[in-house]
């Protein structure tokens, strides 16, 4: 699952970054928690940009 998820993440980046949209996206399409999308941006060092609710610092 883990690297389908950063499979997932390196496709959908944007300039560089990941939409927090799309991360909500992501988890719910894997059935994931948005913290193991976050954990799994952290580890490719993929910052999160975007965001609406401030959920990815």
């Amino acid at each position: 699952m883990e690297d389908e998820l950063e499979t997932k993440i390196k496709s959908s980046l944007v300039d560089g970054g990941l939409p927090c949209a799309v991360a909500f996206k992501i988890a719910r399409e894997l059935k994931v928690s948005p913290r193991d999308v976050g954990e799994a941006a952290d580890r490719l060092s993929v910052k999160l940009c975007t965001c609406q609710l401030g959920c990815f610092p």
